[in-house]
């Protein structure tokens, strides 16, 4: 039974890295529907847990996917196991361990097949050694891995082999050349060494019997090899693939947006409608009346009065969440730009919990782009940016006074602007004290520059004089920093 949920758990995180949600209650439900279906019925196993572990069409497809690699090994057809347990031990499931089949031309056990000349059977000649072919006692094996693939139980071989698997973490590859690293380990769990030993032993006595159960134990020791090494690619294909695809993404999120080449451009894309997605079901709820939590006294003494003062209606505070309007401005002057796509993608992929979102873009005038991002393709709508906005060297100054002109009137206490760009001013007029005013006016005013703090004081960065006019300053440069700036702009508050 242990076995058996084992097998439950690493199906789940096979589900998991296809990005398949599965709950720790969900997996209890794939347990307890397994030990009801058996392995016998293998459709029915597979149609049972989709109904446990699947929930909408897309996942379905994955987890039908997922199914086919993971269960592949085995053979689940009850028809298959009742012809073999009809033939004889030697001889079932023979083309997977048949230890007779295509053994060495010198062996006792080919019958006729050595004729003319020395034969391998120690001191006698091919013929002699033919007519003794029917004349010794065949031998068994002492081994327990050799008596396992000489009994012909191809299930018992698979069962034994999954939990060596298990015992040496095959689910941890990550690259193809560990291949053969971890099919060794799997068969010296299983019990090679002895195996090899008595091999040795078998060849070393010479007579015919020993050389005919040596031939044997060979044949069927790669017929293993062979197959432990298909489980292995099987695995390596499942979990490494996934790992390495993790792995990546996780570098991609640490690396510098201005290092991305263009070829990564849909890679970090896919990365960031992940992370919105997670920010959406993270706050896209909002929060009534608790039944438990802060008293509201208020509420519960004016509910229970028709009571006499018993408290039969107990009222909790109750939470909401802010939704807050977000004006948005971008320098997309020169490497600046990178940093600039990827935030408007970010805020455009949360339209769900951030409906009023108003993005404007510079290099000296600023301009409205909020429509074009609405109406046309990321691609698009950064290449029309850049071709209307990013041209010119850059002026804060000049930004910040086409704001006041046109954008300002607009800014309130739910107002929140942010502000993505370096700050280095050309050594213009920085006109902060039109920040100052936005900081009087805005519920929050952030500032997200893509160079380290200590380059927010050199040259022509006015970052010493912006920063007293800002609720929040971050340095951000990668997509870590991103969705950590967009999570505390949905925080929740009371």
């Amino acid at each position: 039974m242990t076995q058996m949920h084992d097998t439950v758990v690493d199906f789940v995180k096979v589900l998991r890295a296809a990005e398949i949600k599965v709950s720790p209650a969900e997996t209890l439900d794939a347990m307890e529907t397994l030990d009801l279906v058996g392995f016998e019925d293998r459709q029915f196993l597979k149609n049972s847990l989709s109904l446990v572990l699947s929930k909408n069409p897309e996942e379905k497809e994955a987890f039908e996917s997922c199914f086919e690699k993971f269960f592949t090994i085995d053979k689940f057809s009850s028809q298959n196991s009742d012809s073999a347990s009809a033939q004889s031990p030697d001889r079932a499931d023979q083309d997977e361990f048949d230890p007779d089949s295509n053994s060495d031309s010198n062996s006792p056990a080919q019958g006729g097949s050595s004729q003319g000349g020395g034969g391998g059977g120690g001191e006698t000649a091919g013929g002699e050694a033919d007519s003794q072919d029917m004349e010794f006692e065949p031998l068994s094996a002492s081994s327990a891995l050799g008596q396992l693939l000489l009994s012909g139980n191809r299930t018992e071989v698979i069962i034994r082999m999954i939990e060596a698997g298990r015992e040496v973490d095959v689910n941890q590859i990550v690259v193809f050349t560990q291949k053969g690293l971890y099919t060794r380990k799997i068969m010296d769990v299983m019990g090679l060494k002895d195996l090899q030993q008595e091999i040795g032993d078998l060849q070393e006595a010479g007579g015919a019997a020993e050389n005919h159960l040596a031939g044997r134990l060979k044949q069927a020791r790669e017929q293993l090899r062979e197959q432990v090494r298909d489980y292995v690619e099987k695995q390596f294909l499942m979990h490494a693939d996934e790992s390495g695809k993790q792995l990546r993404e996780e570098l991609l999120k640490k690396v510098k947006l201005s290092n991305l080449e263009k070829r990564n451009f849909k890679d970090v894309q896919e990365i960031v409608m992940k992370m919105a997605k997670k920010l959406i079901s993270i706050h896209s709820k909002r929060r009534k009346t608790f039944k438990r939590g802060q008293l509201d006294v208020r509420k519960t003494l004016r509910n229970n009065m028709q009571y006499d003062g018993m408290l039969f209606n107990v009222k909790w505070k109750s939470q909401k969440v802010d939704r807050p309007r977000v004006i948005c401005i971008c320098d997309v002057s020169g490497s600046v730009s990178n940093y600039s796509r990827f935030l408007l993608m970010f805020l455009y992929s949360l339209a769900d919990i951030l409906p009023k979102v108003r993005s404007f873009a510079f290099s000296s005038d600023l301009g409205e782009v909020t429509r074009l991002f609405e109406q046309s393709n990321l691609e698009d709508a950064m290449a029309r940016t850049m071709r209307d906005y990013g041209n010119g060297s850059t002026d804060y100054g000049q930004m910040l006074q086409d704001f006041k002109s046109h954008v300002l009137k607009d800014v309130d206490s739910k107002t929140t602007v942010i502000i993505l760009g370096d700050a280095r001013n050309n050594y213009g007029d920085p006109k902060s004290e039109i920040l100052k005013e936005v900081y009087d006016k805005a519920q929050r005013v952030i500032w997200l520059n893509p160079e380290p703090r200590s380059s927010w004081v050199v040259g022509d960065a006015e970052m010493k004089k912006y920063a007293p006019c800002c609720h929040q300053t971050e340095v951000c440069n990668s997509l870590m920093h991103l969705e950590r700036v967009v999570s505390n702009l949905l925080r929740v508050v009371t």
